[in-house]
C-alpha cells in the first residue's frame, strides 16, 4: 500500500517521551482535524475576539515571539540615519547584517503606559509590565497587582489550542510574584513579560533542562516513581527511547524528508549533549557569579541564552507552540558581562550621566545582546519549512520598553521586527513613525497577520499599515 502521508500532529513515542516532528513534505495535505476553509468560523478567546480556523489549518503556520532587553539602548548606535530601504546599519545593528533584508527597524513608537502618569519613579517596572500589555500598572508592592492582558496571551487564547503548548515563556532570571523591586512596584512587574489576566502574570522558565523536558516529556503517560527514578539514573536519551518509532517512520519517508528528520534528530541529540555537559560542569563560584542558578543553567550567560533560544527554535520547528516570549534579563537587571570584559552592572552603567565611557560600555552590552539575537535568527533561517524557512514564517519582535536608560524615556523606543510572517509584510526597511504612535499599533498588525481580525488592542489607534507595503 502506498504511503498516504502523515498528520502534522504525528509523534515519535517511547517510555515517558513524546517527540513532535518538524514540518515534512509527507504532511502536505494530511488531515489534522482542523478546517482549511478561510471563511469557516471561529474560535473565541472569551474577550470578544475570534479567529478563523484557517489560522489553524495544515499550511505552514505563522509564529510570533517577543524578545525583551532591559535598561534601554544606546540609541546613537541603534537608529539608522536614513529611512526606507536605502539605509546603513548602525554599530549595534551591524551584528544583524546577515539579516538586513529580513528585518524592519521601527522608530518613533511609544509606550505611554510605561510613563509615570502621576505615579513617580518606577520606570523599569512599568517598562516591562506595559511592554506587551500597553497598560499602566498599578503602583503597589503588595498582592493587589494589576496590569493588563498581554498580546501574547491574548493571541494564545485563540490560536494556542492548535498546539500542545499554547505559549512558551523563557528568560535568564527567575520570575517573582511579590516583593518590592522598583520604587514601590512589585517584583511581579519587573520579572514578568506575559500576563494571562490583569492580575495574573505568567512566570517564565529559566532552566534549559526543564524546558527540554516540557517539550519532550510525554504528558499522556504517567510514570511510576520507580520508572522515573530509573530514567533519571540511566539518563537515557529521548532519542534512544523513541528510536523504534523513528526507524519505522524513516522507512516510509522520501529522501528529502529523511534528510530533514535526520537533521532534526541530530539537533535534539546535540542539545541533549550540551545539557549533559552543563549539568556535569555546573557549580556556583561566589567570586564570579552574579546570580544563583538552577542545576541545569550554564555558568556562561551567552551559553544560557543560546540554549534557551535553540529550544525555542525546536518548539517552533515542531509546532509545539506558535507564541513565545523571552527576557534577556529582568527589568533593572544589574548583571555584569564579564564575557565581554564588563565588570560593572548593566543598570548602573545605563545611568551614564552622559559619561562617554559608560555609554561605550552600554553600547557593548547592546551589541552582545544583538549577537545572541543574531544566533537565534541564524537558527530560524537555517531551518527549512515548506517553501521557505522558520524565519520566513515568523514575526520576531526585539526591543525594550525604555529608550535611553539614563533618561528613562518611553518614546522613540528601540524596536525591531524580524521575519515576514509568511510574506505578510515587506522587510528590509527602516520605518519612522510619527511621534506618539503607540507601540500597541504594532501588536494589532501582528494579530491581524496571525488571522485575528481585531483592529485595536489596549491603547492602540489601529494597525501599522506601512508594514504591508
Amino acid at each position: 500500500m502506498a504511503f498516504s502521508g502523515i498528520s502534522r500532529r504525528t509523534m515519535l513515542r517511547g517510555l515517558g517521551v513524546s517527540l513532535a516532528l518538524p514540518w515534512l513534505e509527507a504532511m502536505t495535505g494530511a488531515s489534522t482535524g482542523a478546517s482549511t476553509g478561510a471563511q469557516s468560523a471561529v474560535t473565541s478567546n472569551g474577550w470578544g475576539s475570534t479567529i478563523s480556523n484557517a489560522a489553524m489549518s495544515n499550511v505552514a503556520p505563522k509564529r510570533v515571539a517577543f524578545l525583551y532587553v532591559p535598561n534601554g539602548i544606546h540609541m546613537a548606535d541603534w537608529t539608522p540615519s536614513e529611512v526606507g530601504k536605502q539605509f546603513e546599519l548602525p554599530t549595534t545593528l551591524q551584528e544583524l547584517s546577515a539579516f538586513k533584508d529580513q528585518i524592519n527597524i521601527l522608530s518613533g513608537l511609544t509606550l505611554n503606559g510605561a510613563r509615570a502618569l502621576g505615579d513617580g519613579a518606577g520606570d523599569h517596572a512599568r517598562s516591562v509590565a506595559s511592554f506587551l500589555t500597553g497598560a499602566h500598572p498599578k503602583k503597589t508592592n503588595g498582592a493587589d497587582i494589576a496590569a493588563g492582558i498581554s498580546v501574547d496571551q491574548f493571541a494564545a487564547a485563540l490560536i494556542g489550542k492548535a498546539t500542545r503548548l499554547p505559549s512558551l515563556e523563557l528568560g535568564t532570571e527567575s520570575s517573582a510574584q511579590a516583593g518590592n523591586c522598583d520604587s514601590g512596584y512589585s517584583c511581579a512587574y519587573t520579572s514578568n513579560l506575559s500576563w494571562r489576566t490583569p492580575t495574573s502574570p505568567v512566570g517564565k522558565e529559566m532552566d534549559p533542562a526543564a524546558v527540554f523536558d516540557r517539550l519532550f516529556a510525554n504528558t499522556e503517560i504517567t510514570l511510576t516513581p520507580e520508572q522515573r527514578a530509573q530514567r533519571q539514573r540511566r539518563r537515557k536519551s529521548i532519542l534512544d527511547l523513541a528510536q523504534e518509532d523513528a526507524r519505522a517512520l524513516h522507512t516510509k519517508l522520501g529522501n528529502q524528508d529523511r534528510r530533514k528528520l535526520d537533521e532534526y534528530l541530530y539537533a535534539i541529540r546535540e542539545l541533549e549533549q550540551r545539557l549533559s555537559r552543563t549539568e556535569k560542569l555546573n557549580h556556583r563560584d561566589p567570586q564570579t557569579d552574579d546570580f544563583a542558578r538552577p542545576t541545569g543553567v550554564p555558568r556562561s550567560y551567552g551559553d544560557h541564552v543560546k540554549l534557551l533560544l535553540d529550544m525555542l527554535v525546536l518548539a517552533f520547528q515542531t509546532d509545539s507552540t506558535r507564541i513565545a516570549t523571552f527576557m534577556f534579563a529582568n527589568a533593572g537587571s544589574n548583571r555584569s558581562y564579564r564575557e565581554i570584559e564588563i565588570a560593572e552592572g548593566h543598570h548602573d552603567l545605563s545611568h551614564h550621566g552622559n559619561s562617554q565611557e559608560k555609554q561605550t560600555r552600554v553600547a557593548a552590552i547592546n551589541r552582545f545582546h544583538a549577537q545572541l539575537f543574531a544566533h537565534f535568527l541564524e537558527r530560524l533561517a537555517a531551518t527549512p519549512e515548506g517553501d521557505g524557512t522558520l524565519l520566513d514564517n515568523s514575526m520576531i519582535v526585539y526591543g525594550s520598553g525604555i529608550s535611553d536608560g539614563n533618561a528613562h524615556n518611553h518614546d522613540n523606543l528601540p524596536i525591531l521586527l524580524a521575519g515576514s510572517g509568511g510574506g505578510s509584510f515587506s522587510t528590509g526597511r527602516h520605518l519612522k513613525y510619527p511621534k506618539e504612535t503607540p507601540l500597541t499599533n504594532l501588536y494589532v498588525s501582528l494579530l491581524n497577520h496571525l488571522g485575528i481580525p481585531d483592529r485595536s488592542f489596549s491603547d492602540s489607534t489601529g494597525p501599522l499599515e506601512e508594514l504591508r507595503t
